[in-house]
């Protein structure tokens, strides 16, 4: 007799490997509403062989199932490459002192194909009549690749949920780490590094897109309170040990927020954000304002923005009470 079919939300998680995304990796095998079906890591703002490594032994470490919470790395590469002062940080993930005496996966290199991964795991859910929630934290190279060779594929998705642009906010290119000459004020980084995966996906796909901009993620600040609360958990949880030592890598700067944290949690918990507003969006893709989103009623996609994180407590309670654990 075949078992019903789930009731959670099946949900594959692409990401490039930054400390708040490994967070939101841990943050989503604690949802009870959702089928976490693994990581395809995109070598964009990170180093990958030390990315593979630092969400290895975050999973070891938490003793979370490396079976049913795959860890794979995609092809997919760059057009506008993060600045390697950014992508040093999962190497210093690798380092705090929950995870220092842990040891790498003896297994890797070779490291397993995500975007094998991902089309495998559309393919299973197009077979199964089912749809699976991308939450894309990272350029969109991968979706588009993997969609570009399969574009049957893009009927199991529910819905893209992304975390990338800025809409009414400024961008996060910072000409001290770029060119000035490529540094506009109006791009964020999962958009600047690669526009053109957005505008296919854009012109090519049918499916929701809830996007999760800066205007929003920019309203997720790591607190001193937020890193206060987790480090007095942290003396009885491990989740939160990890959290807190994680966090104390970027807490300090300035710019860093919870981006990728803060998107995830949309997830179980849509009510602490604004009714996304619909839109009409486009992308530049050449040039000085390449990775600019733009609002275009003529030939732009149809896609729901969360502009407003509407109950900042009621986020930061919810994620510190995952981490209990």
């Amino acid at each position: 007799m075949n078992s019903a079919p789930s009731s959670k939300e099946k949900v594959l998680f692409n990401h490039d490997a930054a400390i708040d995304e490994f967070m939101a990796a841990v943050l989503l095998t604690t949802m009870n509403n959702v089928d976490y079906l693994g990581s395809v890591i995109m070598n964009a703002d990170c180093i990958y062989n030390y990315a593979m490594q630092a969400q290895w032994k975050i999973q070891e470490y938490l003793e979370i199932d490396q079976t049913e919470n795959p860890i794979t790395l995609s092809d997919a590469r760059q057009w506008n490459p993060f600045p390697w002062v950014y992508r040093g940080d999962c190497i210093k993930e690798n380092n705090i002192e929950c995870l220092k005496d842990i040891e790498n996966n003896p297994d890797w290199p070779a490291y397993p194909d995500g975007d094998a991964l991902m089309a495998s795991e559309l393919k299973k859910a197009l077979d199964n009549k089912e749809q699976i929630t991308m939450l894309v934290n990272c350029p969109m190279t991968t979706l588009r690749n993997v969609l570009e060779k399969n574009p049957e594929y893009a009927g199991a998705i529910r819905r893209l949920i992304w975390m990338g642009g800025a809409i009414n906010v400024a961008g996060n290119l910072d000409p001290t780490t770029i060119p000035a000459e490529l540094a506009n004020p109006k791009a964020e980084w999962n958009a600047f590094c690669d526009p053109h995966a957005i505008k296919w996906i854009f012109e090519n796909t049918s499916f929701p897109i809830v996007l999760f901009p800066l205007d929003v993620t920019d309203q997720a600040a790591i607190t001193a309170g937020f890193m206060a609360d987790l480090s007095f958990q942290g003396s009885k949880y491990k989740y939160s040990n990890l959290a807190y030592q994680s966090y104390e890598i970027v807490a300090d700067e300035s710019f860093y927020d919870m981006w990728d944290v803060v998107t995830t949690s949309y997830i179980p918990h849509p009510e602490f954000f604004a009714k996304p507003s619909p839109m009409k969006l486009s992308i530049v893709t050449e040039d000085y304002w390449q990775g600019t989103l733009f609002e275009d009623d003529s030939a732009g996609r149809d896609v729901s923005v969360v502009f407003d994180l509407i109950d900042p407590d009621g986020f930061y309670s919810y994620v510190l009470e995952q981490f209990k654990r």
